[in-house]
């Protein structure tokens, strides 16, 4: 496989939108633009690279969208989109990479934490599936983490940690 197609799913898995129960204020409060830093694994066993991304987002009762890029080495620079829906309790939404592959989120919202089931739209460290968790931290913050299968150890492993701050 080449090496394009894990550093553009992990980067663009990396930085999903959340998504809320219709009703309430959550995806509204996502609105804005962002910027950070983190790290990203691009396979199981490599060593993580530095990324740093921004990205303008909508959000209002029951959607939310965001558009940015992120940059990590000096050769990887993707265009990311990504749309949510909530319905209820249950959040779902596609994002499209730079490969064109619509990937699937579905999850739920635990206080200002999202868990969501990613499926690779193309494989990644020997499957399609992964986890991550978005977590809102203050009124201007978000953590995100994406954890994947080591297909070695059936492990549970971390490959992207990116802290976001609201831009003012």
């Amino acid at each position: 496989m080449p090496l394009f197609t894990p550093i553009a799913a992990i980067l663009f898995a990396s930085f999903i939108p959340v998504v809320a129960v219709a009703d309430e204020d959550f995806l509204t409060s996502l609105h804005g633009n962002w910027a950070g830093e983190g790290m990203v694994t691009i396979r199981i066993g490599l060593k993580p690279i530095g990324v740093s991304c921004a990205f303008n987002s909508t959000g209002n009762g029951n959607s939310f969208s965001m558009n940015g890029n992120c940059r990590g080495l000096l050769i990887v620079d993707r265009a990311i989109s990504a749309k949510q829906q909530a319905n209820g309790t249950r959040y779902s939404g596609v994002y499209i990479g730079a490969s064109g592959g619509r990937s699937l989120l579905s999850g739920t919202r635990s206080g200002d934490t999202i868990n969501l089931a990613v499926r690779w739209a193309k494989e990644v460290n020997g499957d399609f599936e992964a986890n991550m968790l978005i977590r809102k931290t203050g009124e201007n913050g978000l953590s995100l983490l994406t954890f994947d299968r080591d297909p070695r150890t059936g492990r549970n492993v971390m490959i992207s940690d990116i802290v976001l701050q609201r831009r003012l």
